[in-house]
């Protein structure tokens, strides 16, 4: 536990408003906490790294990290994130942030970086809710629950992140929890070391907001539904759909080979050097 700790710490800015934000047994520290020792894990220099978040709960995650970070307008994050990995394809672009920023004001950065295969790492923590602005329904909120603007229960059929994530064209798509906190380390290494448009979607509590105000109990209570209701994908492939009803699936969902953006856009841009070099060479002779 100790060395664990350590690892955390060593990436943590210090004197950065703690104790943090978060409620007391919100999921996202331990989403945060995933995340370093996957970094860490794959030896990254801090440097090598960018951290890229929207507006929301878990878009405060980069203020407290000691890398390269930016904390960014609401539903933007991807944008910025494109930006950042185009000026220098060599770092290890990561966009950290929530499923109201990243797929609804944010949802056709989403689709569009999935799309075009950017090689961006995007870490979605789904609470189902808009936790910091007041517990408004969010594009995941499951039909029938209650929301500060769903009273009488939501009535708009939810995204399945990852399944849009990979009809969008993502190359690597993967579900955790913060209750299988080594597996999310895991399904986060991988998906930062792979080239291409990676998801990883993390099921977390909002036990303030979402757990209230559908009388799911505690941080705790909700945080053991995920292991009781959590089924790994080497076993749902077994099941039937009746057995899945009600289960999520989690560990690696899909993966596939193409053609990253940064690498077409640098083949497009190598073709024109060659070009403007051929053309010089030519003036010099002719001179």
């Amino acid at each position: 536990m100790e060395q664990q700790s350590n690892i955390t710490h060593k990436y943590l800015r210090p004197k950065k408003k703690f104790p943090n934000v978060w409620c007391p047994g919100c999921g996202i520290g331990i989403a945060m906490g995933a995340m370093i020792r996957a970094i860490d894990g794959l030896g990254l220099q801090k440097d090598d790294v960018a951290i890229v978040s929207g507006i929301g709960c878990t878009a405060r995650i980069p203020v407290y990290l000691d890398f390269n970070t930016l904390h960014t307008t609401h539903g933007r994050p991807i944008a910025f994130a494109t930006g950042v990995k185009l000026a220098n394809p060599k770092l290890k672009v990561i966009v950290v942030s929530g499923d109201g920023d990243l797929l609804a004001i944010g949802g056709n950065h989403f689709i569009h970086a999935a799309r075009r295969n950017m090689d961006i790492t995007v870490i979605l923590v789904n609470n189902y809710i808009y936790g910091m602005t007041g517990g408004q329904y969010s594009p995941t909120t499951p039909v029938t629950k209650l929301a500060s603007t769903a009273p009488y229960g939501m009535i708009e059929q939810s995204f399945d992140p990852a399944a849009l994530a990979k009809a969008s064209g993502a190359t690597f798509v993967a579900r955790g929890t913060v209750y299988h906190a080594t597996q999310l380390s895991r399904l986060m290494a991988q998906a930062i070391e792979r080239p291409g448009f990676s998801l990883v979607e993390v099921i977390s509590n909002c036990h303030t907001q979402y757990g209230r105000m559908n009388r799911e109990g505690s941080a705790v209570k909700m945080i053991l539904w995920q292991k009781e209701h959590a089924v790994p994908a080497t076993v749902a492939s077994k099941m039937t759909p009746e057995q899945l009803e009600g289960k999520f699936v989690i560990g690696v969902l899909h993966e596939a080979q193409k053609p990253g953006y940064v690498e077409e856009y640098q083949k497009i841009i190598d073709r024109f050097r060659a070009a403007d070099e051929e053309k010089l060479g030519e003036v010099v002779v002719s001179g």
